[in-house]
């Protein structure tokens, strides 16, 4: 396998947002983590889930215009399926962005892995908001 056929793990991230934020922080911090090249964006779709429980998709002008500059950014991995249930984990009357990327920072420490002849056996993700709340426990 050769380094240009190596990737960092792809993950994916939902961001549930109350519909009357503004997100043009948000957006320029994606923007400079791809310009930086820590990662590779694969997809950005946005979905909103009305107060009836109904899903749509929307466009990325609809997120305050703050993610327009993401528009076309879709690889074709997300599916219908796949905005159904993004969906069904937001709450009524929110819009989200769904993100999928790559670590792009990572690949060649994949490829170094690879090449020793390692392989991944497991991997989990914690998430911020479960470290924010373990590290504030250990300082109290």
């Amino acid at each position: 396998m050769s380094d240009t056929d190596v990737h960092g793990p792809i993950d994916f991230v939902l961001l549930e947002f109350p519909g009357d934020v503004p997100l043009d922080e948000t957006a320029a911090e994606l923007a400079a983590l791809v310009d930086a090249g820590f990662i590779a964006l694969y997809d950005l779709v946005a979905v909103r889930k009305e107060a009836d429980g109904s899903f749509s998709g929307i466009e990325l002008d609809e997120l305050d215009g703050s993610f327009t500059a993401f528009a076309g950014a879709r690889s074709g991995l997300l599916g219908d399926e796949d905005l159904a249930a993004a969906a069904d984990a937001l709450e009524p009357g929110t819009v989200a962005a769904l993100i999928v990327f790559e670590n792009t920072w990572a690949a060649r420490f994949v490829s170094a892995a690879y090449r020793a002849g390692g392989e991944v056996v497991a991997s989990a993700r914690i998430p911020a908001a479960d470290v924010i709340e373990a590290l504030d426990a250990l300082d109290a």
